[in-house]
């Protein structure tokens, strides 16, 4: 769960809501999420990329052929320590490149699996994947979102789904 929300956008034709926009959530092990969105966009775009030291992975909706790529590149940094003070600065991150491999992915349907998982749910008498707590985590990041836009990207800190569910 992200820990603060800051959204920025534009309604560059006077539409009375933003149709381009940029979402950056600052998650609570330090690392960011970062979204944009552009309604006005004639090419849609529905990648996610997740960026790590050692792999990168992107994942693309609309390349049914290869959706998951998993890149094996990323940083190496050095120790400080064995370096002397001159090279220290020059050297401390070096970049490393390797393969790409593309699993094979079995096509799903989206709103099938979605279904499929809810009915079974049901049948065996357990709490679904994604229920009503993960849609209650999602609505507290898009009103924290809605407020950052009201104020001009402020940052929006995040009060737990937890608490939320606690208050109901």
């Amino acid at each position: 769960m992200p820990e603060s929300v800051a959204a920025h956008g534009a309604d560059p034709i006077g539409a009375g809501r933003a149709c381009v926009a940029y979402l950056a959530m600052r998650l609570s092990s330090g690392a960011i999420a970062h979204s944009h969105v552009n309604w006005l966009s004639p090419t849609k775009v529905r990648t996610t990329i997740v960026g790590g030291s050692r792999r990168t992975l992107i994942w693309d909706d609309l390349a049914p052929s290869q959706r998951l790529s998993v890149y094996d590149r990323g940083v190496e940094l050095a120790d400080a320590a064995s370096l002397a003070a001159e090279t220290r600065r020059d050297v401390m991150i070096s970049y490393r490149t390797g393969d790409m491999v593309a699993p094979a992915l079995r096509e799903r349907e989206a709103l099938a699996e979605v279904m499929a998982e809810w009915a079974a749910a049901i049948n065996e008498r357990r709490a679904p994947l994604t229920g009503g707590d993960a849609g209650l985590r999602i609505l507290t990041v898009l009103e924290a979102a809605s407020r950052s836009l009201a104020q001009q990207g402020a940052v929006q800190p995040l009060v737990a789904a937890q608490q939320l569910a606690g208050a109901r």
